[in-house]
């Protein structure tokens, strides 16, 4: 089981919260007491912690309800407007290097709960060519990244590195080809400038033989999608389609690159994600 950040927010999230109420019902009043027995110009110079003690506030209530408005902020953040990931293999080169850090829009397919993804208010639905973050099918407490090809009810084939969406070619544009000094893959690929439904954006093509060809129809309430590294990519041709409760998101923004841990952190990769 991969580590599900998400879930340990939501808990820590519940229990600081727990604390801060049970404090705002029993201990709060007694400190209001505790104050207005004082002097006027003794209340003024008791500070908080003081306050607490003379409460007789356990520490564990004072310590663990300190946290809550924090940790409200960075999970409200985090579940309704923006999260941070960082990429950390090659399947959507050359679009995102590994060790890329992204920001998700969190409410363009709709405002969803936190750990269910369960939406409560619609907005928008996910388009074709959107690099979309979504719940791993075979494991929701992974989070995977890829474009999205296909939409409900699209047919789409892939032969001999040719995408065909509803019967119609995906054209591409030979960019160059790139050795393997030149490739974060390791192998010798093909640059290529993809139109996917009029999102223009750049793909690998190795020249080995890729395996898992076929055709798929994409069922109702599921996409398909594919890495732009086409033939280093664990995707919808390998494990099927994407519920769409599972979808978290749309990658819109790099805003920071960080390869290895004893690296610098650069900003060379910053910009908006096509």
């Amino acid at each position: 089981m991969g580590f599900d950040f998400e879930l340990i927010l939501a808990i820590a999230f519940l229990v600081t919260g727990v604390f801060w109420v049970y404090d705002r019902i029993v201990y709060l009043p007694k400190r209001k007491v505790v104050l207005a027995n004082m002097a006027p110009e003794t209340r003024i110079a008791v500070s908080k912690d003081a306050q607490q003690r003379l409460a007789e506030t356990p520490r564990l209530v004072v310590e663990v309800k300190s946290y809550f408005i924090i940790i409200a902020v960075i999970f409200g953040v985090r579940s309704f407007v923006v999260e941070p990931f960082q990429i950390p293999s090659g399947s959507m080169l050359p679009t995102l290097k590994i060790g890329d850090f992204i920001l998700v829009n969190k409410f363009d397919y709709g405002l969803r709960l936190p750990v269910s993804n369960t939406t409560i208010i619609p907005t928008t639905e996910p388009e074709r060519g959107d690099v979309v973050v979504f719940k791993y099918p075979l494991d929701p407490s992974l989070n995977y990244i890829k474009r999205l090809v296909g939409l409900p009810g699209d047919t789409v084939s892939y032969h001999d590195k040719v995408l065909t969406v509803n019967n119609k070619q995906v054209s591409k544009e030979l960019l160059a080809k790139l050795s393997v000094s030149l490739n974060p893959s390791k192998e010798p690929v093909q640059l290529f400038n993809e139109n996917l439904g009029g999102v223009q954006h750049d793909i690998y093509n190795s020249y080995r033989f890729t395996p898992h060809e076929g055709e798929w129809v994409v069922p109702e309430g599921h996409y398909f999608v594919m890495g732009d590294n086409r033939d280093n990519s664990a995707d919808s041709r390998f494990w099927g389609f994407v519920p769409e409760e599972n979808m978290k998101g749309r990658a819109f923004y790099v805003w920071l690159h960080w390869g290895e841990f004893f690296s610098v952190p650069s900003i060379k990769n910053n910009g908006l994600i096509e």
